[in-house]
């Protein structure tokens, strides 16, 4: 399985998950010129943009530990293009969550970070 393949199959691990807890995804895999995002979904009220890390196992950090500000200011641009282009509105509540799967635990972390304005 290549590293491609990988991702794919924990992310849909990860879509899976979410929606035994609830959420309805909207979109997986989300591109356009600012970046990408895994998954997007609803949970309740809010519409949550989630990263999707994996790591075989802790040998190499944490998976949530490499979501970093870089990582951070291309989703809320992915988030803010995704906004405009559903013309949702800036009244939508939004969260930036990350799930993170090492081996077979996986973490939901809600509201893992703030928006960060890209420019």
């Amino acid at each position: 399985m290549n590293k491609r393949e990988l991702g794919e199959s924990y992310e849909e691990a990860a879509s899976l998950y979410l929606q035994k807890k609830g959420v309805r995804i909207a979109e997986r895999n989300f591109r356009c010129r600012q970046g990408e995002v895994d998954l997007i979904g609803w949970d309740g009220e809010y519409l949550v943009f989630f990263e999707v890390k994996y790591r075989k196992n802790k040998n190499a950090g944490y998976p949530e530990e490499s979501v970093g500000t870089g990582k951070q200011k291309k989703i809320c641009g992915v988030a803010d293009y995704y906004l405009y282009q559903r013309r949702l509105g800036e009244s939508i509540p939004v969260r930036f969550d990350v799930v993170a799967i090492c081996g077979e635990c996986v973490n939901w972390y809600q509201n893992a970070f703030d928006y960060i304005r890209r420019y």
